[in-house]
């Protein structure tokens, strides 16, 4: 079996259909269906069935795939080992982290590997959560940085966890803003104030809505914005006010940040898929992200 070929099944089990997985790819769609058929001649086993214009995997496709990430996993495994049990970390990863994730713990992280492991190759890219779990497991990351508070995709039995610091939501004001003075506050008190919202369907919009209504309220939303930092030039400019991850409030910006009254907190972690023992390159990343500085405090004023 060609393991381009297992990886072209297993991200079709991960992406759904043959046009995400040939954009993920870059093959055109055709190419895509040309090569899983070459797979089934390879295995002599039907692996794909059409429903309609769509193609799905027969329950033997389905364990081929699933049984495919280990494989391919396995094999990058002994490449590693070939080049030189013991040697120090070398290779690529693959490491994806959401946006607030990147500056804070990410970049230090792979700026100090750079220093300590010149053979190692770090490319890092930003996935939010309900990306980076599928890229993990479809084996388009070796690690990504994530929250177990996604509830939408939950981490499963098929990864491993690495728990890397706890951070709190937090609301955020304009400079002056009644809010400012000192002591944890109740949402519902800010039932009337324009927010600022990160965009649709995305964990901190999910989040905000839902703390939102948990409060009695239909927050009035005047913007979207899927960067933080544009949410923070637009609070500090007393045009909204916003719920954020502590990690995301940059110093740099005039704005307050107070406790919510009834605590609210996202466990950030590492993620690696379970299978063989991660290459010395991976436990590298690993390591690098666990002893992190100590992040910094959001301001209080």
């Amino acid at each position: 079996m060609n393991p381009w070929r297992l990886r072209l099944l297993s991200q079709l089990d991960t992406l759904g259909t043959v046009r995400a997985v040939a954009q993920a790819a870059n093959l055109s769609p055709s190419s895509v269906s040309q090569q899983l058929a070459v797979l089934e001649s390879e295995t002599r086993t039907q692996l794909l069935e059409r429903t309609g214009r769509r193609v799905r995997l027969t329950p033997a496709g389905l364990i081929l795939a699933r049984r495919a990430r280990a494989i391919l996993d396995h094999m990058s495994s002994v490449e590693t080992e070939l080049r030189g049990f013991g040697e120090e970390p070398a290779g690529l990863v693959r490491l994806g982290a959401f946006q607030s994730a990147i500056h804070t713990m990410a970049v230090p992280a792979v700026s100090r590997l750079a220093r300590e492991h010149p053979r190692l190759d770090v490319e890092l890219f930003e996935l939010e959560p309900h990306a980076s779990m599928p890229a993990l497991r479809g084996g388009d990351a070796d690690i990504i940085i994530t929250t177990t508070g996604f509830d939408e995709l939950p981490l499963g039995p098929d990864l491993d966890i690495v728990p890397l610091a706890t951070d709190p939501v937090l609301l955020v004001v304009p400079p002056g803003h009644p809010a400012t003075g000192r002591g944890a506050v109740d949402l519902a008190a800010y039932a009337d104030e324009a927010w600022a919202f990160d965009i649709p369907q995305s964990y901190m919009a999910n989040l905000a809505v839902r703390l939102c209504r948990q409060s009695g309220f239909e927050p009035r939303v005047v913007c979207r914005f899927s960067n933080y930092m544009m949410t923070l030039q637009h609070v500090e400019a007393g045009l909204s006010i916003a719920l954020l991850p502590g990690l995301a409030v940059d110093r740099r910006y005039a704005v307050a940040t107070r406790e919510l009254a009834t605590p609210v907190t996202r466990t950030i972690t590492a993620a690696i898929r379970r299978g063989s023992p991660p290459r010395a390159a991976v436990r590298a990343v690993l390591e690098a992200l666990r002893h992190h500085p100590e992040l910094p405090l959001p301001g209080g004023e």
